[in-house]
């Protein structure tokens, strides 16, 4: 996957992302940048999937909460994928609303959010973790 920051990560998995903890995207990944369901499903370890646009209010105001809650969590990966009309992977996670978080353990949906408040994000997180 061309263009995915990774901080000393090493070659995917099986065809999944890295299976260290050191991917995470500071910007929406372009469709051409972004990983592909499959490599997303393959993914070992704890992953948020974050669905958006830069231009998009409602993830702009929700971007310091989510990155508070990853902060102490390091093991966490945080991929944000820019999504619209008939972006393939948003599609597959049935993406309707931004920003929608994916939270994966192991490539299987632990929790699916679109505009969550603080208490669900928190919920979602503990949910995460827990596994």
């Amino acid at each position: 996957m061309p263009g995915l920051p990774r901080h000393g990560a090493r070659a995917p998995e099986a065809g999944g992302l890295a299976a260290d903890a050191g991917l995470v995207t500071s910007r929406y990944l372009e469709p051409g940048e972004a990983p592909s369901r499959d490599e997303i499903d393959r993914t070992p370890g704890l992953l948020v999937l974050e669905f958006g646009t830069s231009w998009c209010g409602f993830c702009r105001a929700a971007a310091p909460r989510i990155s508070s809650m990853l902060e102490p969590h390091p093991e966490v990966r945080h991929v944000k994928v820019e999504d619209g009309p008939g972006r393939p992977l948003g599609r597959s996670f049935r993406v309707k609303l931004w920003p929608n978080l994916v939270f994966l353990r192991d490539g299987v949906i632990v929790r699916q959010l679109a505009r969550p408040d603080g208490a669900e994000l928190r919920e979602a997180f503990e949910a995460l973790l827990a596994g």
